[in-house]
């Protein structure tokens, strides 16, 4: 399958249907045409229409999510696009880094490239769902870019394309369906022994989330981690209580 195939465009709580109209022109002119929209503004106004222009049928087919975690959960990669660097905003790569380090995976992989909203673009919960980060480079007298703008970079990095030359043969990794369900298991577990702070317990599950997104788990070894878990429920039944107590 062809690499612009197997992207998907995310948008996240898009605020203009005009935009939306120009990211559809944008994903047209780059050969891109898979659109997912999670909780937008009014999809069929008329400025979406006018400036999809001939990319008419493409607003027409875009899916809409009540949440990102659904938009993405077909998907065994992810990039959150951000500008915004910080503690849980790391590691951040290229457009063209993320072309190239998708073209090496598995032919059967999608991924979701991860757009946020016009004003305040990504939250730290919605850039930790995803498995990699990414950002264009920009003046810094003045870094900001409408979202169809960013659309359309993100989208010439895959036109132009890398073409696939593995070394070894590509690992089938696990995707967000898998992975979110193992991250809940591994909260409700590490809550349970007193691992993780009840008040807070995002702050050491956004670095577990990093560490795990690194490693690329396959759907076996996830599965091995799920057991894990659940010996842990198990002999946890005894529990007395967190070590020095």
């Amino acid at each position: 399958m062809d690499l612009k195939q197997r992207v998907s465009v995310v948008l996240v709580g898009t605020q203009s249907p005009g935009n939306i109209g120009m990211v559809c022109r944008a994903m047209k002119n780059m050969g891109l045409s898979d659109l997912r929209l999670v909780n937008p503004c009014q999809v069929d106004h008329l400025d979406a229409i006018k400036f999809a222009v001939s990319a008419r049928n493409i607003l027409d087919s875009a899916r809409i999510f009540t949440s990102l975690e659904d938009a993405i959960a077909d998907c065994e990669f992810s990039v959150a696009t951000t500008r915004r660097h910080g503690k849980y905003r790391n590691e951040i790569s290229t457009p063209a880094e993320i072309v190239e380090r998708f073209s090496t995976c598995a032919p059967s992989s999608r991924l979701a490239l991860v757009f946020g909203r016009e004003d305040s673009g990504l939250t730290t919960d919605e850039v930790a769902l995803c498995r990699w980060q990414s950002t264009i480079e920009t003046a810094d007298e003045f870094g900001s870019l409408n979202l169809s703008q960013a659309v359309l970079i993100f989208c010439y990095e895959f036109l132009k394309g890398v073409a696939p030359a593995p070394v070894k043969q590509a690992r089938e990794v696990a995707g967000s369906a898998s992975l979110e369900p193992l991250y809940q298991h591994m909260e409700r577990s590490f809550l349970r022994i007193g691992y993780l702070n009840p008040q807070n317990p995002d702050h050491m599950m956004r670095t577990l989330r990093r560490v795990f997104s690194r490693a690329e788990l396959d759907e076996r070894e996830v599965s091995s981690l799920r057991g894990l878990l659940s010996q842990i429920d198990w002999a946890c039944a005894e529990f007395k209580g967190k070590k020095g107590e």
